[in-house]
């Protein structure tokens, strides 16, 4: 199956969320995030997938959801969007290759950590959402205890999409 259309691509996208928010509630505390190695696992899938845009809306639609039903934080944005992105820039410019997914750590733990430190986290202080000041190296480790091991855990999951034939190697030369 190859992702040609724009609706393939929606469904696709929502279908990826919605395993997001299923997996919420495995998520683990640390600090005043929740963090959710299947949110990072899910972006990697979705990058070299749907590309940059479809996976940061993805990502960006399961924060919402998430945050709405109290199952992750505001910091699930800067947390997950710049992974997405990473992952699907790194795909459709110099990647070509599930190696892409791997790169997920590179957007979540050093541009969202630097996103958190800088601007959601003193926001967050200052509508009371969090109790104190963290800088970004707590963040960068935080985040990367999570989008490590969920990197992985999406590529892993690409290699068993393309051995299943569910998305094939084709769908590589085509520049997805």
């Amino acid at each position: 199956m190859m992702l040609r259309t724009r609706t393939q691509k929606i469904a696709v996208a929502i279908v990826l969320s919605a395993i997001v928010v299923v997996m919420s509630p495995f998520s683990f505390p640390v600090g005043p995030t929740k963090c959710l190695p299947w949110q990072h696992m899910v972006n990697a899938v979705a990058g070299v997938l749907l590309g940059p845009w479809y996976a940061a809306v993805m990502a960006t639609a399961a924060g919402v959801i998430r945050y709405m039903l109290g199952l992750g934080t505001v910091f699930a944005f800067p947390g997950g969007i710049p992974g997405a992105l990473v992952v699907g820039f790194t795909h459709r410019y110099l990647l070509k290759s599930d190696y892409a997914a791997l790169t997920e750590p590179i957007g979540t733990g050093l541009i969202g950590a630097a996103l958190s430190a800088l601007i959601v986290g003193p926001l967050a202080l200052g509508y009371g959402l969090i109790g104190g000041t963290m800088t970004f190296d707590t963040f960068a480790v935080y985040f990367s205890l999570s989008s490590i091991p969920g990197s992985v855990l999406g590529f892993a999951a690409l290699l068993a999409l393309r051995r299943s034939r569910v998305f094939s190697p084709v769908d590589r030369e085509e520049g997805l």
